[in-house]
């Protein structure tokens, strides 16, 4: 499966402006032949999160701002996941949402560690450790950013049978080791691939460092290096699953009774 991973210049956008940028990446990462586009964390509403922003992108998974998702997916032919402030009732939460290419909803994910007294204060985390879909022949998994960097996150997604692991991110300076070093290790020792979507450049006094990674379980990494907006796009072959899972064993090996 040939997936794509938008790193996009940040600054708070108005949600039109955020679907102009959604169709011009999702026309190329479609005619470069994926079939899968990753964007950064809250990527409807953008980073800095600003409250006209935050409220013009806030809305439920069946609001007017999901179905526009939907519709570029159906209009491009392929699946998008794309990050939102959604609302349940009185809660609001940094999900992640996973859209198949004819436009309906195959997964929601909610972010459970939130980072900072920002996202304390705006957020809800949410309280679902794995969320999961078929797609591609795959199992696809999701996580939002500081997620990520927990190892007890990943690893449930590996128990789980996850074999590509989504996480739009809004990663900042000076933590560039997250995705240069800690993604990859993460995709080494849980034997998925995970595909890292972040942010990049400098806005309201917020400095993001891109790095937008795919990182493959057998050690190998795919990145934008470059501090620019641009796509990342990359094959994921069950081939290198099976062969990493068989050489390289620490789920088989692992002893659960004695980490209690």
């Amino acid at each position: 499966m040939r997936i794509a991973c938008l790193q996009a210049a940040c600054g708070a956008t108005g949600v039109q402006q955020f679907l102009e940028r959604l169709r011009t990446a999702a026309r190329r990462a479609a005619d470069e032949g994926a079939e899968l586009l990753v964007t950064p964390e809250v990527s409807i509403g953008g980073y800095p999160l600003q409250a006209g922003n935050l409220a013009e992108a806030s809305g439920p998974v069946d609001g007017p701002q999901c179905a526009e998702v939907s519709a570029v997916a159906r209009e491009f032919g392929i699946a998008i996941v794309h990050g939102w402030p959604e609302t349940d009732g009185p809660d609001v939460y940094n999900s992640a949402r996973l859209v198949a290419p004819r436009g309906e909803t195959l997964a929601v994910y909610r972010k459970a560690h939130l980072y900072g007294r920002a996202e304390r204060t705006l957020f809800t985390p949410g309280a679902e450790a794995v969320v999961q879909a078929s797609f591609g022949g795959m199992t696809l998994g999701m996580l939002i950013c500081y997620d990520v960097e927990f190892p007890e996150a990943v690893r449930a997604h590996a128990l789980a049978g996850t074999d590509l692991l989504l996480v739009p991110t809004g990663l900042m300076r000076p933590w560039e080791v997250v995705a240069r070093t800690l993604v990859p290790a993460r995709a080494f020792e849980s034997q998925l691939y995970i595909a890292y979507a972040n942010w990049t450049g400098d806005h309201g006094g917020l400095s993001f460092c891109g790095h937008t990674t795919v990182a493959a379980p057998n050690g190998t990494t795919y990145a934008i290096t470059e501090d620019r907006e641009d796509l990342l796009v990359v094959d994921i072959d069950p081939m290198v699953l099976k062969r990493a899972r068989a050489s390289t064993t620490y789920l088989r090996d692992r002893r659960p009774e004695l980490y209690a």
